[in-house]
């Protein structure tokens, strides 16, 4: 065949959304990667001819993007490797040059920055003063109510800020207080909240919302404006939270999923459960929050270590 490098990159982005069926965010990263390399080989004058891209060429290319961060490049060479992986299975190519290139990356553990528990506590302690101190009849209100049960979601189940963005009022029994959430890959997962206070006040938040939410498509947390709110506007609301409680560090939706798994594991919560509930598929990436508290691990030490039972002389 003697398809174009243009044209492959287009057939397989086809192939994810209709064939696939991946996430609109998933393709997203697949097209602006591919673009990427599709610039990359236009601009060296490489051939356009999608069976003449050889190792070399991959090669070359993976310098070109040796400055980039680590995490950065082992997505656009995962995406390389997904699409000449289709492009091989569908006869496009009999060789695939990506297979070819041996890529040796490793990228430095970066410990999750979590907050403790009154930092939490105090920024949402501030969000339900603030719904105190506004008129119900103020629109203001119903604002103020929005944030804290954002606060109320993120910290009660450690979703995702997409997860939680992508809540449809259908997907929560606040009875019941079980949550159905929608992960990477599209797959679900079950999760309960259990305090009464925070169940209370999504009741308050789905009467004050109920014909918005409707109105969205089900959507269950909304701007001003009455449609779904964003991760975007998720970010800035738990950001000017932080700010107004005073929090020294940079605090984002992530930070309190961050929280959540370790504050858990610092209740003595078997990682196995924690992994559940984070949704990883893996319990290696829920175990890097065993390395995250040093007063913690200090603690352990200090109360459980056994050489605290010797009856050894001193020096």
């Amino acid at each position: 065949m003697t398809e174009t490098l243009q044209q492959a990159t287009q057939s397989f982005l086809q192939h994810c959304k209709y064939e696939k069926n991946l996430s609109e965010k998933t393709i997203l990263f697949y097209k602006l990667d591919l673009k990427q390399f599709c610039d990359f080989i236009k601009l060296n004058d490489y051939p356009q001819i999608i069976y003449e891209i050889n190792k070399n060429h991959i090669k070359h290319y993976v310098r070109d993007i040796s400055n980039w961060k680590i995490k950065t490049i082992k997505r656009k060479i995962a995406s390389l490797k997904a699409m000449f992986n289709y492009l091989e299975y569908e006869d496009f190519i009999e060789t695939n040059p990506v297979r070819k290139v041996k890529i040796n990356l490793k990228e430095a553990i970066a410990l999750p920055k979590a907050l403790n528990k009154e930092e939490i506590e105090n920024m949402i302690q501030l969000t339900y003063q603030e719904v105190a101190i506004v008129p119900k009849s103020k629109y203001a209100y119903c604002e103020k109510i929005r944030n804290a049960t954002v606060l109320e979601l993120l910290f009660s189940t450690g979703a995702r800020v997409s997860e939680i963005a992508g809540l449809k009022l259908n997907d929560i029994n606040i009875s019941s207080g079980v949550i159905k959430l929608k992960g990477k890959g599209n797959k679900e997962r079950i999760i309960q909240i259990c305090n009464p206070d925070t169940l209370a006040l999504m009741v308050v938040y789905c009467d004050l919302f109920q014909g918005k939410i409707t109105a969205s498509g089900g959507y269950l947390l909304i701007n001003r404006l009455g449609n779904k709110l964003s991760d975007q506007s998720i970010r800035n609301l738990v950001n000017a939270i932080a700010i107004k409680a005073k929090i020294s560090k940079k605090v984002t939706p992530h930070t309190f999923r961050h929280s959540f798994a370790t504050l858990l594991l610092e209740n003595d919560v078997d990682i196995k459960y924690i992994q559940s509930m984070l949704g990883h598929s893996s319990i290696v990436t829920t175990q890097i929050y065993t390395q995250v508290n040093v007063q913690k691990q200090k603690q352990l030490l200090t109360d459980k270590h056994p050489r605290k039972e010797f009856m050894l002389a001193t020096l």
